[in-house]
């Protein structure tokens, strides 16, 4: 117990300038230095892919359903014994009917295309919550008959329509008439302005009353589908394909893993790509410990010939600089772990005032789906890489380590 003591003693001796100041060296700050920053970067971007992942997760399922089942012709018929059964099926938490189409909404000289999506606010809750991204207007406002739409906010704003105005819904379906075909359109009035977060869906989204939708698109008592939340979203796969089947088959499943998996996909592989670029910067700050180590190992020298001297085995002088080393290593970790997770708690607060001082967003939501930049830390990716720079920095002093444990004390008291 002693000896090792004595060792661990020298080696965080070693990392100090002179014994009176008892400072860091400055080599020795720069190589800690130098890792705490890797560290810290590979947090911080580590923590805004899982934000992203999480944040665009969290915001796609807040519009979507956990799952769809509908028929193969894009319309199921008798669906009120399906949805009473689905409510009950183990597993399902909520069900609700839908219609979905692509359709065009007027206002004045403006026009877009949209997702037409008619609802049962009653059945929808059931499914997801709307009403918390509602900026104006209520759910229960989509009364059968009354022909209220509730759109998007990027939608509303493309259009200049606001609550109370009227827009024309046209849908690709026409009418045969002597003069051609014709669209069928039907005037709709504002009523409420909704916002889930994601420019995607803000940009196309126009949600009414499924009866309006219906006489709309002249479907009668049919529906596009029917939309599920389940107990747990991550058996999606799994359990709508058993309610399908135990419907009798012959239906269309499609659940949110399938219908964004190359959202979540390019997430992860970038993810990993991260991962294995920033860690290249960790490794270049921990080999450079190597060289903080060569230059302690030469400047002591004559210490390590007093040592030998005195009965130091080789073995315990490769101890004394191994501990040194890896003192470096841990506090280059730990200030780099202190750093990036207090950077990746704060970042949309860093972000937003770095956007006021020089005046532009960093995130177009056109392009990111989101305007922010959320940071989520996980414990799993702070072990991940204190684990992976901790090894490097071990491996880092035992070239150096080793040089010290060959000297011979004759030579080393001869040279000074």
């Amino acid at each position: 117990m002693m000896r090792y003591w004595y060792e661990g003693f020298i080696g965080l001796r070693y990392l100090r300038a002179s014994p009176k100041r008892g400072s860091v060296s400055l080599i020795a700050g720069i190589a800690i230095a130098g890792l705490a920053l890797g560290v810290a970067v590979l947090i911080v971007v580590l923590s805004v892919m899982n934000g992203f992942e999480d944040v665009l997760r969290t915001r796609i399922l807040s519009l979507t359903a956990h799952a769809t089942i509908s028929g193969l012709q894009g319309r199921i018929q008798d669906w009120r014994p399906d949805l009473a059964q689905l409510e009950h099926f183990p597993g399902v938490a909520g069900a609700a009917p839908y219609i979905q189409e692509q359709g065009m909404l007027i206002h004045g000289e403006k026009s877009s295309g949209v997702l037409l999506r008619g609802i049962v606010p009653e059945s929808e809750d059931a499914v997801v919550d709307l009403q918390p991204h509602l900026l104006s207007g209520r759910m229960s406002d989509l009364v059968a008959g009354r022909y209220g739409v509730i759109l998007g906010q990027a939608l509303a704003e493309e259009l200049g329509a606001k609550v109370g105005d009227r827009v024309v819904l046209l849908v690709a379906m026409g009418d045969v008439t002597p003069v051609g075909v014709i669209p069928r359109m039907r005037a709709f009035q504002v009523t409420g302005i909704l916002s889930i977060g994601m420019y995607e869906y803000d940009r196309r989204i126009a949600i009414v009353a499924m009866q309006d939708a219906a006489k709309l698109l002249r479907m009668g008592d049919e529906v596009s589908g029917i939309r599920l939340k389940l107990a747990d979203m991550y058996a999606a796969p799994r359990l709508s394909r058993a309610a399908a089947v135990a419907l009798g088959g012959n239906l269309q499943v499609q659940d949110w893993t399938v219908e964004h998996e190359n959202f979540f996909r390019s997430i992860s592989i970038t993810k990993r790509i991260l991962f294995v670029v920033l860690s290249l910067m960790v490794a270049v700050a921990a080999f450079n410990i190597v060289s903080t180590m060569v230059m302690v190992v030469k400047s002591k020298r004559r210490d390590i010939a007093i040592l030998r001297t005195f009965g130091s085995s080789p073995r315990s002088i490769l101890t004394v600089f191994v501990v040194q080393g890896s003192l470096i290593g841990l506090l280059g970790i730990a200030v780099g772990v202190l750093l990036g997770v207090l950077v990746a708690v704060n970042l949309q607060e860093l972000v937003h005032a770095l956007e006021g001082i020089v005046g532009f967003k960093f995130l177009d939501a056109r392009v990111y789906f989101m305007s922010d930049l959320p940071a989520r830390v996980r414990t799993t990716d702070v072990v991940r890489i204190c684990g992976f720079a901790f090894v490097l920095a071990c491996l880092s002093t035992l070239y150096p380590a080793a040089r010290a444990a060959r000297l011979l004390p004759a030579e080393s008291l001869r040279n000074d």
